[in-house]
């Protein structure tokens, strides 16, 4: 491989062994690699290939400091995996040949500026120091003894049953097989090298050794300076430290013997502070040099790594900067507008044909991700559609908000400057709409009227935020803050399906109908969840879905005598077997049953095919059990104009105190789910369109609200799911762990665009055939959409951590650089922060819930002013980053 002159780490894996004329002695070919005596080298699976190859660039990042003598700096690990006794004793020769496995790992420098442990490493040393100066033993078995004895007899050692012939043999391949003391390897070993451009040559004055035992209690560590260089076979000529690291096999990924043995490897890289360690006449000395290189590395991370995170919502569009906004960030008008055009104008052709035309192809893929999209949307459509006709008395019923649905996706489909984004009408919307009802009903207002005037006022004030550039507040947003609304929005889904669940069980849950009544009232007075629709919007939204019109319900003997226990029971069983059905199949993918292209479209196709299975199973398979459906009445006209003269001055007035809390509402939501499609983690590379995007909305919502259609704006988590959906996804192993990550994203408008044309012709589909699909279908996608929406919510696997054994943290990136306490009570903190928007936004007051976009925008100096005096500042920034 060809490089810059340069530094690695390498995790050296131990090659396979023939028996040749091989005469050196065990302790000059532990470390050898004798090729010219004939051995035969067992390269690596292709697996391991595969993965060291991903690693690309990343590999290979340089590091440049007066420390390394401007030389790159990168480690590169030995781990030798012997075979067992048995299958030695079966595979073996009649020449004494064996086996042995080989694997290699890159491994990166430690980060002492950011990593925590690193600093912990070096202290808990220092505290118990086992060093020997001035290593007399010439071969690596004596002196690998000599640091053994050295731990043992500590007078603060705590391994009473710790057995040196045992950890002897743990050290080296060869305990344990038939040809025990003929191939003499390291089992697991770091080292230092350094990448040429005629090859790889090794830094061969010190060793890392790294060792696991289960008879271990802790970690310990050993230094051994030898007296003179010592030759112990090739790559390790002229060794004169030497380092060993052992550790018990179970602990937290940060505290493994590895992660140990990468603290000091990247310490000994140095070889100025190597030559310095030769000079050291004490104990004192040497961990006065120490400590001395931790500093320097500490300022050589501060001056080289880059701020965490100077983005929140787009790494192109709208930087995070340290420096607070400033008012001439928000002029001259229009030119976030501007940006967004000119960035997004040239790559628009690309927006359709991306996938279609070229070698590669991703037809299928966008099919199914349409299909996907179709139901997602859909649904819910038809839900909050059938709760507005509840709410509104008919002005805006099941019609109207699918045809508002696909007129208002088609246009942002074909005109946004991020089609990645799925607009929907939302829970909060309806809420807003039924005030609006409320309102009209306590001072005799028009209905239409006075909702057209309060879209108008809500897109006049999105227009001034688009115009002025306000979406660059949404800067101030850091990743928790965006991650605790995301969260909540999860469990409002949660909340609906549970709560659909309930009433279905309090209406038909009975031994007789005739208490039926009191014993309803009685449980939601003790749920504190009323009946009235002032009262509580979800209860309005469930009260929507449970509604059996009587036009639409024909009353028989036969389903009267089953409408009882039999229709709870079964609802709860659809709706747990929807979710069931649709989380197996989109977890599918990971499983070893049939081709991999099949495996993707069975997970790309999950919703489909749980909502189509389900609803057959119940239409059909239970036909004698009455399942109530959801509330629709034909509309007499879909597109009708509002009277808008027909107010007065001090209505329009009010309309316009509506509009503007709806604007904030649009304002956050908007930007925060556009931000969250726009993850950096998400690689999307052309480019983001924050303010287009509102500008866009405010005329989409200007058309919808004068023809008395439900407003829509970006919705979660429809919109993450969508680009997770067109995503080429991998998965990768880190100490163990394995972890997604996203390759690429197919950017294309023709999801949507195919989408928003299938939920319009939908209105060819009413009031049946999609009368056939349950309620107990709907709250199973409900489920489905908030379990999917969590997987990559760090705040719910921070609250995961909570119940995990310590082994079993994944080695993410706060844990790595932020002290466990910190991470538990920074936890606890958005908790706090998530339970108060529960407060507002889970309110059973409506007018309450109103102000919920103002306690959003609060969060803003919670992060910024609160949190700081209870936490460091770079503790909360480490955990706010990406990566």
């Amino acid at each position: 491989m060809l490089m810059t002159a340069g530094t690695v780490v390498r995790m050296r894996a131990a090659r396979c062994w023939e028996e040749g004329s091989h005469s050196e002695n065990s302790s000059m070919s532990q470390c050898a690699y004798p090729e010219d005596a004939g051995y035969l080298k067992c390269d690596m699976d292709d697996a391991s290939e595969t993965h060291e190859e991903s690693l690309g660039e990343e590999a290979f990042d340089t590091v440049n400091s007066s420390i390394v003598s401007g030389e790159s700096v990168r480690f590169f690990v030995h781990v030798n995996l012997q075979v067992q006794p048995s299958q030695a004793a079966e595979s073996e020769l009649p020449d004494g040949c064996g086996l042995l496995h080989t694997s290699r790992k890159y491994l990166k420098l430690k980060n002492f500026e950011e990593e925590i442990r690193a600093h912990r490493d070096l202290d808990g040393f220092l505290d118990r120091a086992s060093i020997i100066l001035n290593e007399t033993a010439t071969s690596l078995d004596d002196v690998l003894r000599a640091m053994l004895l050295r731990l043992v007899h500590k007078p603060d050692n705590t391994e009473s049953d710790c057995n040196l012939d045992l950890l002897m043999a743990v050290l080296f391949t060869d305990a344990g097989t038939p040809m025990e003391g003929k191939v003499h390897l390291l089992s697991d070993t770091i080292q230092g090298v350094t990448a040429t451009v005629t090859g790889v040559q090794y830094q061969q004055s010190w060793l890392c050794i790294i060792c696991t035992s289960k008879s271990l209690l802790k970690r310990h560590v050993c230094i051994s300076r030898l007296v003179r260089p010592q030759n112990w076979g090739e790559n390790c000529c002229e060794v004169r430290f030497v380092i060993l690291v052992l550790a018990p096999p179970k602990m937290k990924s940060t505290k493994t013997a590895t992660e140990v043995g990468r603290t000091f490897a990247t310490m000994f890289l140095d070889i100025t502070f190597r030559q310095k360690l030769l000079k050291t006449r004490t104990e004192e000395e040497f961990k006065e040099a120490l400590v001395h290189q931790r500093q320097l590395l500490t300022m050589m991370d501060q001056g080289l790594t880059p701020s965490l995170k100077h983005y929140s919502i787009s790494s192109i569009c709208i930087p995070k900067s340290h420096q607070p906004l400033q008012q001439k960030d928000f002029f001259p008008v229009g030119k976030g507008i501007r940006e967004d055009f000119a960035r997004r104008f040239p790559v628009y052709p690309l927006d359709f044909t991306d996938g279609i035309i070229g070698k590669n192809k991703a037809v299928g893929k966008f099919i199914t991700t349409t299909l996907f999209l179709y139901f997602a949307c859909l649904l819910p459509t038809i839900a909050f559609g059938s709760l507005n006709d509840e709410i509104t008395y008919g002005a805006i019923d099941v019609q109207k908000t699918i045809a508002g649905q696909s007129i208002g996706g088609l246009l942002y489909a074909l005109f946004s400057g991020q089609p990645l984004v799925v607009l929907l009408t939302t829970a909060p919307l309806a809420l807003y709409t039924h005030v609006i009802r409320g309102i009209c009903d306590d001072y005799d207002l028009d209905f239409n009227t006075f909702y057209a005037w309060t879209g108008l006022w809500n897109s006049f004030f999105l227009t001034l935020y688009a115009l002025f550039n306000f979406s660059l507040i949404m800067s101030l947003f850091k990743r928790s803050t965006e991650e605790i609304i995301a969260l909540f929005i999860s469990m409002t889904f949660v909340l609906d399906a549970v709560k659909g669940i309930v009433k279905i069980f309090q209406k038909y849950y009975g031994t007789s109908h005739g208490n039926h009544n009191a014993d309803h009232i009685s449980v939601l007075s003790l749920l504190g969840l009323g009946t009235s629709l002032n009262t509580s919007f979800h209860t309005a939204l469930n009260t929507s879905l449970l509604a059996n019109p009587p036009e639409l319900t024909s009353v028989s003997s036969r389903s009267a005598e089953h409408s009882s226990r039999e229709t709870a029971v079964l609802s709860l069983l659809i709706m747990l077997g929807t979710l069931w059905l649709s989380y197996t199949l989109y977890q599918f993918k990971k499983s070893p049953y049939l081709h991999p292209y099949m495996r993707e479209i069975l997970s790309d196709c999950a919703l489909p095919i749980s909502v189509l299975t389900f609803s057959i199973i119940s239409s059909y398979g239970f036909q004698e059990i009455n399942m109530s459906k959801f509330r629709y009445n034909p509309s007499e006209r879909l597109f009708k104009i509002a009277e808008m003269q027909s107010l007065s001055l001090g209505a329009i007035g009010s309309a316009m105190g509506l509009g503007f809390l709806l604007s904030m509402l649009f304002f956050i939501e908007q930007n925060l789910v556009a931000a969250l499609a726009n993850a950096p983690e998400n690689r999307l590379v052309k480019g983001t369109a924050y303010h287009w995007d509102l500008l866009l909305i405010a005329i989409i919502n200007t058309g919808l609200s004068l023809f008395g259609m439900p407003w829509i704006h970006a919705a979660y988590p429809h919109s993450p799911l969508h680009v997770r959906a067109l995503a080429v996804v991998e998965e990768r192993v880190e100490n163990g762990h394995i972890y997604e990550t996203i390759v690429n994203v197919w950017e294309t408008r023709l999801t949507t665009l195919g989408a928003s044309i299938l939920v319009g012709f939908s209105l060819l589909l009413l009031p049946l055939p999609l009368q056939w699909i349950p309620k107990p279908v709907l709250y199973g996608l409900f489920l489905y959409i908030a379990l999917t929406s969590i997987d990559a919510n760090q705040l719910f696997e921070r609250m995961a951590l909570l119940l995990k054994d310590q082994a079993s943290y994944p080695p993410t990136h706060y844990i790595r650089r932020v002290p466990q306490r910190k991470i538990h009570y920074f936890t606890g903190l958005q908790v706090l922060q998530l339970l108060l928007l529960c407060a507002f936004g889970m309110s059973p007051l409506p007018y309450m819930k109103m102000i919920f976009p103002l306690i959003m925008m609060a969060m803003i100096p919670i992060r910024y002013k609160l949190l700081p005096r209870i936490i460091e500042a770079k503790y909360l920034d480490a955990m706010d980053a990406e990566h």
